[in-house]
This record gives structure tokens, C-alpha cells and sequence, in this order.
């Protein structure tokens, strides 16, 4: 996956609107897929990515979050911790199976797909250029490596 083009997608955002890949074109984009909303590890991640954002915005940097939530959940979830970046809806799993990011028996909920906790970062060419996947969804990235290699793009 790494050195590929990024699958394009198009999902919808909190407001229910479609939001796309191609929206971002040569912007750096660091996609981070949750498993789920309000899920405590979930919430750690997306504050911390939050509190980088003065950071990646001077880099040029984009964070898109992607569960398999609803519209209404990742809106709420924005809402309580101030999230300024989209968090989209990947309701049919396409989009965390074309990343290969799929996690299968989330709270021991057998059979329920959500995503795993995984960080993708994409250069201004739309090229993979890096991807971290958690051993289990308890496991936070790196925060401070996202950002250098982002700023690095």
C-alpha cells in the first residue's frame, strides 16, 4: 500500500454531506480511522490529533477521521471535544476495506466490523506514504511522528 495512490472515496461528513478524497488534492492528508465514537482510546486520539492542529495546518496538513459511526454520532463527538476536522461515515465499510482497516469483534461484539485504529498519511500527489496499524485498538499511534512526517511531505 505504501509508494500507491490512495483509493479515492467519497463519505458523508457530520452535516450529512459528501465529503471526498479529491476535495483535499495537494494538501498532505492524514487519515485516522477510530473504531468508534466515545470509546475512550477513540476520544485520547482525536483530542490529541486536535491539539496538533496549529501544527499540521502550518504544514499544510488535512486530518480526516473515519469510523463506521453515523453522521449524528460523529457529530456529537465533534461537538463535545471541538474537533475542527471532518469526521466521516464509512457506513457500508467500504472505505476501511479498501485500506485494509477493518477490525472484526470490536467489545467482543462478534461479527461487528468497525474500523481499527489505523493512521495513513497521504502526500500532496495523492501517493501513500506512510501507514501505521495498531496490534489492537487499545494501542495509540505515535503523535508526535505523525506531525514530523506530515510536516516532512
Amino acid at each position: 500500500m505504501i509508494g500507491q495512490k490512495a483509493p479515492l472515496f467519497t463519505l458523508k461528513n457530520s452535516a450529512k454531506e459528501s465529503v471526498s478524497l479529491s476535495d483535499y488534492a495537494g494538501k498532505t492528508v492524514i487519515i485516522a480511522f477510530y473504531p468508534g465514537a466515545f470509546t475512550g482510546v477513540c476520544d485520547k486520539e482525536m483530542c490529541a490529533l486536535q491539539e496538533n492542529m496549529a501544527k499540521l495546518n502550518a504544514a499544510s496538513a488535512a486530518v480526516i477521521g473515519i469510523s463506521v459511526d453515523s453522521p449524528w454520532a460523529n457529530a456529537e463527538f465533534a461537538k463535545k471535544y471541538n474537533l475542527e476536522f471532518e469526521l466521516l461515515s464509512d457506513l457500508d465499510r467500504e472505505v476501511v476495506t479498501a485500506y485494509d482497516a477493518k477490525f472484526t469483534g470490536l467489545g467482543g461484539l462478534d461479527g461487528y466490523v468497525s474500523a481499527n485504529r489505523v493512521i495513513i498519511i497521504i502526500d500532496k500527489a495523492g501517493t501513500i506514504q506512510h501507514r501505521w496499524v495498531a496490534e489492537n485498538p487499545g494501542v495509540e499511534p505515535d503523535y508526535d511522528a505523525i506531525v514530523s512526517l506530515a510536516a516532512s511531505l
